[in-house]
């Protein structure tokens, strides 16, 4: 391959990955066509792409976008890039799922804010909750105490309520 096709292929990966802080590295030998368009399909439907690189114009791209520590992702054998979705936990989460159902699947690692995970690393991300989870807990959290104040608050007044309305009852019957 000559040194300007080299260049443009880095380019167009430094193009398409531009913005991407987090991925997983899967590598997809052994599935056939159809099998390769269902995965993608799959995947796009949630707004996961898939790209099959070059290792050495990768990790020489990975260098340009300041991302060089995930150039040990790429040492060794066919690679395929993963990213999109909310966050790399969606990615791994969909990943492993397909994982089971494509036994050709075979996850090698992912970058997540600056670190290297190896393939055990991304089935761990997988179980982590997702961004959505995440910020439901956050929310649930900091509405927990304020509904504990407020049955605090409410908890006397309707106690002594429902006192005088007993007394009241009583008075009534007794006149």
């Amino acid at each position: 391959m000559s040194y300007v096709v080299k260049g443009f292929i880095q380019d167009e990966y430094s193009r398409r990955f531009e913005g991407m802080s987090e991925f997983a590295v899967i590598d997809t030998t052994g599935i056939g066509g159809v099998d390769n368009n269902v995965l993608r399909g799959e995947l796009k439907a949630k707004g996961i792409r898939l790209t099959v690189v070059k290792n050495s114009l990768m990790r020489t791209a990975l260098k340009s976008m300041d991302m060089e520590s995930a150039g040990d992702l790429f040492a060794a054998g066919p690679c395929t890039v993963a990213y999109g979705g909310d966050s790399v936990v969606d990615v791994a989460k969909e990943l492993v799922d397909l994982a089971k159902k494509f036994k050709e699947i075979e996850l090698k690692g992912a970058y997540v804010d600056g670190t290297v995970v190896d393939g055990e690393g991304v089935t761990a991300l997988s179980k982590m909750p997702s961004r959505v989870e995440l910020q439901g807990q956050v929310v649930q959290l900091a509405q927990s105490p304020g509904a504990n104040l407020a049955g605090a608050i409410a908890g006397p007044g309707s106690h002594i309520a429902g006192c005088i309305k007993s007394l009241i009852e009583k008075l009534e019957e007794a006149a």
